[in-house]
């Protein structure tokens, strides 16, 4: 039996070729093929592909562009991400966003002011992991955008340069009319240790949205601001479980004491998770004070927990 030799994709001009094909299979075929080779001088015949009046072969032409990084992939996905064909705007924020070459921002930043709240929020999405100084004006700028969404990646991008400088605003949006905007700058202040912050954070903790108060709770315990058990404690209260969950983690996380009380009161929820957390944060704590508590849950119904429980008792043996 005679071997064929493997297809040789070195050749760009040629596999490009196929894009002038009158078949829109061929074309998307040959926009893989393109893709398939890696190489920079490809780029722009893919970034040719979406122009084509096929919308399958703009697609694929979008999610190909996720394979290549730079200012050149930069400038045709932003042609991209403007396509009237939801799908390939969809495709083309998704492959801006695997982009990590800071020269690509130069490309992106103009579509941050686009009319269109969705390239607006695409374009500052792609900004984020590129973690650019020049994305810093217009993603604080992009804060008082009336679009939710927008605000949303914007406090992205803020929040992935971490400039101190930005914290009023990201405090500011913990205020938020939309609840996502509001969730979103919460989890954004992570990286601070300022007491403004603390302020920040415990407040949120009492927002009417749970999904706000559960990374509050989140969010607290990671940051090591131990004024916030008393808050974290009256949070165990909290209508959804989610948002008790958390808030047990973080104060094992704080090694809050004074909560080992309220703390050992989740071991006796129906939710296998919460019990979990409790025997871990109780474990955290280390305190003789959980033993009685713990020591009646060995036998749990589930493995989950008694594993905690057991690890929560050697920690408190030492």
């Amino acid at each position: 039996m005679v071997l064929q030799p493997f297809e040789d994709f070195s050749d760009v001009e040629d596999l490009a070729a196929g894009l002038a094909d009158n078949d829109p299979a061929v074309r998307r075929v040959a926009v893989m093929e393109l893709a398939d080779t890696a190489a920079p001088e490809a780029i722009e015949y893919i970034g040719s592909a979406l122009r084509d009046e096929s919308a399958e072969v703009r697609l694929q032409a979008a999610i190909a562009l996720g394979e290549f990084d730079g200012p050149e992939a930069a400038a045709a996905l932003g042609l991209g991400l403007q396509d009237g064909d939801q799908r390939v705007a969809q495709a083309a924020a998704d492959s801006l966003a695997e982009l990590k070459d800071p020269q690509a921002a130069t490309q992106i930043l103009p579509l941050t002011r686009h009319d269109s709240a969705f390239v607006r929020a695409g374009a500052l999405r792609g900004l984020k992991e590129l973690r650019s100084p020049n994305a810093l004006t217009c993603g604080l700028k992009a804060l008082g955008d009336p679009e939710p969404g927008v605000r949303v990646q914007a406090i992205g991008v803020v929040g992935y340069l971490k400039p101190d400088e930005a914290l009023p605003a990201l405090i500011g949006c913990c205020r938020d009319i939309s609840a996502e905007v509001r969730r979103t700058a919460v989890g954004a202040l992570a990286f601070s240790a300022s007491p403004h912050v603390a302020d920040a954070l415990v407040g949120a903790l009492r927002d009417e949205d749970w999904a706000v108060r559960e990374t509050a709770a989140e969010v607290l315990g990671r940051s090591g601001f131990r004024k916030a058990a008393d808050p974290l404690m009256a949070l165990l209260d909290d209508s959804y479980w989610q948002v008790r969950l958390k808030a047990v983690r973080s104060l094992g996380q704080l090694k809050a004491v004074k909560a080992v009380h309220v703390i050992a009161a989740a071991l006796d929820h129906q939710i296998g998770n919460l019990r979990k957390e409790a025997a871990a944060a109780l474990g955290e704590i280390a305190d003789s004070a959980a033993l009685v508590y713990l020591e009646k849950l060995v036998d749990d119904p589930d493995p989950e927990v008694r594993k905690n429980v057991r690890w929560a008792l050697s920690r408190i043996a030492g």
